[in-house]
């Protein structure tokens, strides 16, 4: 899979583990920024992220912040995109079962290194169940975005 991540500086140091867990589970990685951990606005790295995954150019996108809470509210903003913040494994496959999202957000601050790697791996293995019932209130969450 094509992942597209990005992080402000609250959870640029998390961000290279992440991208070394994707790599070594086989997936395409592509770095959104932030590239130091000097202080830095959240909003361009999520929206950049959030485009590319809108774009059909990535499959999946992570985000990060210190809450994830930030950049997740911006991720949402760009028409396409279904970013959860997710602190615990139940939430990520849920949200991939039910809402077929495609943006992962997180928190650096809030949730341990362990425990995001394992909400990484469920959100990435979920499949969308196609349920009817989902399917209908997707088609009702994109109708929105018009």
């Amino acid at each position: 899979m094509k992942i597209a991540i990005g992080a402000d500086h609250g959870a640029f140091d998390r961000k290279a583990d992440v991208i070394e867990h994707l790599k070594n589970c086989g997936h395409e990685v592509k770095d959104f920024g932030t590239y130091t951990p000097d202080s830095c606005d959240y909003p361009a790295i999520g929206n950049s992220v959030a485009k590319a995954v809108a774009s059909g150019e990535f499959d999946r996108g992570i985000v990060m912040c210190t809450t994830g809470i930030g950049i997740s509210i911006v991720a949402n903003k760009v028409k396409g995109i279904r970013c959860a913040l997710c602190s615990d494994v139940t939430s990520a496959r849920l949200t991939r079962q039910h809402n077929d999202a495609n943006m992962l957000s997180m928190g650096a601050g809030i949730i341990g290194p362990n425990l995001m790697m394992d909400i990484i791996d469920v959100f990435m293995n979920t499949e969308f169940s196609n349920e009817e019932k989902h399917v209908r209130r997707l088609s009702q969450v994109k109708q929105l975005e018009q």
